[in-house]
Order: C-alpha cells, then sequence, then structure tokens
C-alpha cells in the first residue's frame, strides 16, 4: 500500500520535529510538508496533496478552526486530525463539527499518535480517550443543545474572518488570504458584527479571547 502523506501544521517548530521524528520511524507514513499557520496549510495542501493533516489548534492568522473549514469546503480528500492542547468540550464539539475526523492530545504516547493517523487515514475516526469522556458527559448533559450561540449562527467564512480581525489583520490582508474581495471582507466584517451585537475592533477582540479563538496577548 502507498505511504499515509501527512502534513504537519502546527506553530511551533519543537513540536513539529519532533512529531516529524515520531513518524520517521513508521513504514507507512510520511511527512510531506510542514506549515506554522492555517493559512500556510492550505497552501500546503494546494501543492502537495497530503492525505492528512496534524492540525493545531491555536496557530496566529487562521487557527485550526478556521483552516479546518476551508479544508473541507477546498479540499475534501484530505482528511484532518487535530493536535491540541486543550482538553475541552467546548474545542472538540467545534472541531469536530468543522470537520475534523479526529482529536489527539499533544500528551498522548507516540504510539497513539501513530494509531490516530493510520484510523483516520482508513476513513475512521479517532477521539483521546479523554476527549471522548468529554464528549459523551456533554450530550448525557445536553450540552450539544447548549452550545449554540451567536458564535454558531456565523458562516464558515464569518468565522474565518473573525479570527483574522482579532489577530489585527486589515481588510486588504484578509482578502489576500482568503482569496476575496476587500468589498467582499467588508461585507463579512459587517454581519459578524451585527449578528454578534458588537460594533468595534476592541469588543471583536475581547469576544475572540473569550471564545479562545485567539491567545490572551502578552
Amino acid at each position: 500500500m502507498p505511504d499515509i502523506r501527512v502534513l504537519i501544521a502546527d506553530d511551533h517548530a519543537m513540536v513539529r520535529e519532533g512529531i516529524r521524528m515520531i513518524l520517521a520511524a513508521q513504514p507507512d507514513i510520511k511527512v510531506v510538508g510542514e506549515a506554522s499557520d492555517g493559512i500556510r496549510a492550505i497552501e500546503e495542501i494546494r501543492q502537495l496533496d497530503p492525505d492528512l493533516v496534524l492540525m493545531d489548534i491555536a496557530m496566529p492568522g487562521l487557527g485550526g478552526l478556521e483552516a479546518t473549514l476551508e479544508i473541507r469546503k477546498s479540499f475534501p480528500r484530505t482528511r484532518i486530525l487535530v493536535l491540541s492542547q486543550y482538553d475541552s468540550r467546548e474545542y472538540v464539539y467545534r472541531l469536530l463539527k468543522a470537520g475534523a475526523s479526529g482529536y489527539i492530545l499533544k500528551s498522548a504516547a507516540g504510539k497513539e499518535l501513530v494509531a490516530a493517523i493510520r484510523a483516520v487515514n482508513e476513513g475512521g475516526s479517532f477521539l483521546d480517550p479523554s476527549s471522548a469522556s468529554t464528549v459523551i458527559e456533554g450530550y448525557v448533559k445536553g450540552a450539544a443543545a447548549e452550545g449554540e450561540s451567536a458564535y454558531e449562527e456565523l458562516t464558515d467564512r464569518e468565522k474565518q474572518v473573525l479570527k483574522l480581525i482579532a489577530e489585527g489583520y486589515t481588510s486588504k490582508q484578509i482578502a489576500d488570504a482568503l482569496f476575496l474581495s476587500v468589498k467582499t471582507v467588508m461585507v463579512h466584517r459587517a454581519n459578524v458584527m451585527e449578528k454578534l451585537n458588537i460594533h468595534n475592533r476592541t469588543d471583536l477582540i475581547k469576544y475572540a479571547i473569550g471564545k479562545g479563538l485567539i491567545k490572551m496577548p502578552e
């Protein structure tokens, strides 16, 4: 069988290097590229056509969630396995809803990561045991229904624009990153503010931090 072609998307070079070393020892897995943010990950997928992307959540620019939304839309063949340090019910729900096929914590052993990659590549799904417990608990308590909020009313594109605005990107930079016109970006921005009932960029940043879309400034 052909190798499983993997792209690693994580903004920490040491993490990417560590994962590459683990996967290099596997006879059926080949790392074909790396990316330090969501925008670069999309560009690499377009060029390399990997079978699977190992996707970090918290990256600058387009984060893991926003990049996943775009990848599922533009590259449906490429499967996504989220590799995260966050054992959060809300993160798991968001990523699975966006189209990820699996969710594994960075604290997992190398053999678990390899098993997850193989399972997802074969068309299955994989949840880290602790994340699986979180998901089951959430459904038992009805958290899935409670998760519907103003954020969930945003379209996939509006979620991407929100993240980039909060990261400090200008409308022109957002347009370039998402291959849109500046006018279209402005329309999305207006829609985001209307749906969230937020009327300035400062409050958008506070909202994004509160939702865990971007990191708190240091």
